[in-house]
């Protein structure tokens, strides 16, 4: 068994190596020409995301914003190809938990737009897109809602959930650039070890929600 191991090893190994002399052996086939044109496709495409990002800025990304009307909301809505917008209420202790997150989201990933609104001040558009629990997050590709995450039942179900899980859930809807793998929740093995604790310990129950973890309806 420990020999077939090594063996496969060796052979992924010894396929790595070819690929690597094959990649080398292109570059020395080419000529000042062929290295010229390369680098300067390279120098368009380097060009071309930086125009990019400075869009993006432009935009509002980069940023955690709160849209203080509707109007705003369809604006950026026109502006902006992806679009996560938490809604709130003020006296929502779980909008104030993912406030916390999406500021650190916001900077991360600035191919999107991420912003709040608040539902007091936009009734119609809260309507409009049916949202019931506090906090909801819609999130918006094309001027499309393509998805809803809905208090913190996909995020374990508890208050103390990571940035990186509610990542890896708004990645689900394709608003996000994710290099991480989306068959694998960030935060599995910590929920799997805080449903170990639940039943012995009063904190952990006072954190872990038992009502969707919302607010309110």
């Amino acid at each position: 068994m420990e020999a077939t191991i090594q063996q496969t090893i060796l052979n992924v190994a010894n396929q790595v190596e070819q690929q690597i002399d094959d990649q080398l052996e292109q570059l020395d086939k080419l000529d000042a020409d062929d290295l010229e044109k390369l680098r300067a496709k390279r120098l368009e495409e380097l060009k071309r995301i930086h125009q990019q990002k400075q869009a993006w800025l432009k935009a509002g990304h980069g940023e955690y914003v709160e849209l203080p009307d509707e109007k705003e909301f369809f604006n950026v809505s026109k502006k902006s190809k992806n679009i996560v917008c938490l809604f709130y209420k003020d006296d929502s202790f779980r909008s104030k938990i993912v406030d916390k997150h999406l500021h650190i989201l916001a900077k991360q990933h600035i191919e999107t737009l991420f912003c709040k609104v608040n539902v007091m001040k936009c009734p119609f558009l809260t309507d409009r897109l049916k949202i019931k629990v506090i906090p909801t997050i819609a999130l918006i590709k094309d001027g499309k809602t393509k998805d809803y995450i809905v208090g913190f039942t996909d995020l374990g179900n508890c208050d103390d959930f990571s940035t990186e899980m509610l990542e890896w859930r708004i990645a689900h809807s394709g608003v996000i650039n994710y290099s991480g793998d989306l068959l694998k929740p960030p935060d599995n093995a910590k929920s799997q070890k805080s449903s170990l604790l639940k039943s012995n310990s009063k904190v952990i129950r006072d954190k872990c929600d038992s009502d969707n973890g919302s607010d309110e309806d």
